[in-house]
């Protein structure tokens, strides 16, 4: 330790002002005035020259071995707010000055969809997300792209899916609106624009290509919204028949919070299994956020049901009631994880209009929400033979825009429909949708039971059933996990073990396992099956509680060997598969609890497939009544409103599945057959 030196301090004296005379006071601020003012002149500091900075006060970019041109704009809405807008030129298009343009309007950074690499190329910087590149650059389109009002550099106020002007949106501007006076803009002051516009996107910029055709501006010539966000509640971002996606709350957060998407959601668990069981419910976790300052949550609070806030926001609905004058191809996954609901409905809502079968198309291809711009040869486990992105983009996707938007270019080849069938790897060319096969192939929904024994038939139940019913206990403190633990967060790096577009195709074979999911399956297939269209479950069953979820998954099991790809033996790929809360039974509007004990029919649709079911295959449908933490947990308790569940709500219940010879007591799966000519 070291020794304490003592050290002699001179005494300090304190005074008060008060204390000292008034003439005395005087003098003492006069001295410390005089001092304070006459410092500086005092200081001896040396003055050193400025040194000329070496950065240019307005740089001007060495361009001319560019093959584009980049040009900012603000763009003028009819309100005055000014929207961020991105235009890249081709050079061949500056020459010829009639190039179409090529438009995606967007809330996720036109900065970084048109900025993808440091390069003079137009190729690189715009291969990425949302850039069907192949179609742009070789097409010699002029691309376009825009920040949507409030998001980024754009001004105004951002609202999610902000509606039409009507009753959810009382301002004169829309989506639709800005959308038009931006087409309007563009053809007036693009001199290279041969006065041709086509919109396309993805997801959400899906949804805004869907916009566009309420009303559309008559230089919008083609319009081609992929995966789009079509009804929030019914099936797409936000709800699924009722059940909220709880692993979309990071997006709301992150994409509503800042205008820059500067806020970053932040987690204290590896797991999200564990991040959102520890919270209780959704409501809980995003108070733990701090979710309630974000409009739109509070929004999703408000309207847990399918009232009027949902349906007037229904782009399905919306376009029913609209003239069909804008040629349209509508593109659809068939294993989209995010939108999976939204390009059928819209499909089938507006198809109707097309007297001539000459305006809508469909394609429906074996992808994950916008793999149609990427490498489309897999799919996860999943080997198509051959790149269908890139199928799609360069025989269907280019020959349609060109044949609208190019002066002299020819009619497309494309057909009504262009439906890739999975199981044989193969596309087909429809004249409709469901039509099964171009050959006079008919289809017809055809029950496909739920056995006594845990089986699968086409034979309906008779008085030798033994069990009139199949049981599992739903605990919602063990929920079914949606995928093999560690559930990771949605994210697209697949690096990092982010592997969220890929779950819709995950090996089923763990839940199938878990006693509180039951398991039905068919004999091993001797001759192929297909089907084209919409399975839809007819579930009759019985819940022990007050409230309960219906998950129904059909999938088709590989045999338990296979030759050239021996990890996709026994593998159980789902081929349709999705959820309904039963409080929404009778009305989905307005919840009700359910009967203890007392067998009910839950019918819902599950998503669209294309797939044949090959020889050695069989078929499997399992049934649980959590998916988590994908959805929510259901308490089983009926509450009114199951953001705001208590942790005493959440109790066990015993579900039974019934597969009875009584009328109205047989379980099944209609399924889309389809039956040769």
């Amino acid at each position: 330790m070291k020794p304490i030196i003592a050290v002699a301090m001179k005494p300090v004296t304190c005074f008060r002002y008060s204390s000292l005379p008034a003439l005395a006071l005087a003098a003492l601020l006069t001295t410390f005035s005089s001092q304070a003012q006459t410092a500086p002149a005092q200081s001896s500091a040396p003055k050193y020259p400025n040194y000329p900075s070496e950065t240019p006060s307005d740089l001007k970019p060495a361009t001319d071995s560019f093959d584009y041109e980049r040009r900012e704009v603000m763009i003028p809405m009819r309100d005055g707010v000014r929207l961020r807008t991105i235009i890249l030129v081709p050079r061949s298009a500056t020459k010829s000055k009639t190039a179409p343009i090529l438009l995606t309007r967007t809330p996720y950074n036109a900065d970084e969809l048109t900025g993808h690499a440091h390069s003079s190329h137009l190729g690189p910087i715009l291969y990425g997300y949302d850039n069907a590149t192949e179609v742009i650059v070789e097409g010699g389109y002029i691309r376009v792209v825009q920040d949507v009002r409030g998001k980024y550099e754009s001004e105004g106020d951002y609202v999610m899916n902000r509606p039409l002007h009507g009753p959810q949106n009382p301002t004169p501007v829309d989506h639709s609106t800005d959308t038009y006076d931006t087409i309007d803009w563009l053809v007036k002051n693009v001199p290279e624009c041969n006065g041709r516009v086509g919109i396309l996107g993805i997801s959400y910029d899906g949804f805004l290509p869907l916009m566009a055709l309420v009303n559309p501006h008559p230089a919008l010539k083609v319009a081609v919204p992929m995966n789009p966000m079509v009804d929030g509640w019914r099936g797409d971002d936000w709800f699924h028949n009722g059940a909220f996606r709880a692993q979309n709350m990071p997006y709301i957060y992150e994409q509503v919070a800042t205008t820059k998407n500067d806020a970053k959601w932040w987690t204290d668990h590896f797991d999200d299994y564990d991040v959102y069981l520890q919270a209780g419910s959704a409501g809980e976790l995003g108070r733990r956020h701090g979710l309630e300052q974000l409009g739109f949550w509070r929004k999703v609070l408000e309207h847990p049901s399918y009232d009027a806030f949902w349906r007037d926001q229904a782009m399905d609905k919306i376009l029913a009631a609209q003239p069909l004058t804008v040629p349209t191809m509508i593109v659809d996954s068939l294993w989209d994880q995010e939108d999976i609901y939204g390009a059928m409905a819209v499909y089938k809502a507006v198809k109707p209009k097309d007297k001539d079968n000459d305006k809508l198309f469909l394609v429906i291809g074996p992808w994950h929400h916008g793999q149609e711009i990427g490498d489309g040869s897999r799919l996860g486990a999943l080997r198509f033979n051959s790149d269908t992105g890139l199928y799609f983009r360069r025989e269907i996707l280019r020959p349609f825009l060109d044949q609208y938007l190019k002066e002299g270019a020819p009619k497309a080849d494309v057909p009504p429909v262009s439906a890739f069938e999975t199981g044989t790897n193969t596309w087909r060319r429809l004249q409709a949708w469901p039509a099964g096969c171009a050959n006079g192939c008919t289809v017809k929904p055809t029950p496909l039971y739920l056995s006594a024994g845990l089986k699968l038939s086409f034979t309906a139940p008779n008085e030798n059933v033994v069990s009139a019913y199949d049981e599992y206990v739903s605990d919602p403190a063990k929920p079914v996990p949606f995928r093999a633990r560690p559930i990771r967060p949605v994210g697209y790096d697949i690096d990092k073990g982010l592997t969220w577009p890929y779950w819709l195709v995950d090996d089923q074979r763990e839940a199938s396992g878990r006693p509180d999911v039951a398991v039905f399956v068919s004999d091993v297939l001797t001759s192929p099956m297909k089907i084209s269209g919409q399975p839809v479950a007819n579930l009759v069953a019985s819940t022990s509680g007050t409230d309960a979820d219906w998950i129904v998954k059909l999938i088709d099991v590989y045999p338990d060997e296979v030759a050239g790809q021996p990890e996709m033996g026994g593998y159980q790929l789902a081929i349709a598969m999705d959820i309904f809360r039963g409080r929404y039974r009778e009305s989905l509007e307005t919840p009700k609890a359910i009967v203890a004990d007392q067998p009910l029919l839950y019918r819902f649709e599950l998503p669209t497939a294309n797939h044949v079911f090959l020889p050695g295959h069989r078929i499997m449908v399992q049934v649980q009544s959590s998916w988590f933490p994908l959805y929510d947990r259901n308490p089983q308790t009926f509450v009114p409103n199951i953001f705001f569940a208590k942790p005493g709500d959440y109790r066990k219940a015993t579900q039974r599945i019934f597969h009875s010879h009584v009328p109205g007591q047989a379980s099944f799966i209609e399924l889309p057959l389809v039956s040769a000519p």
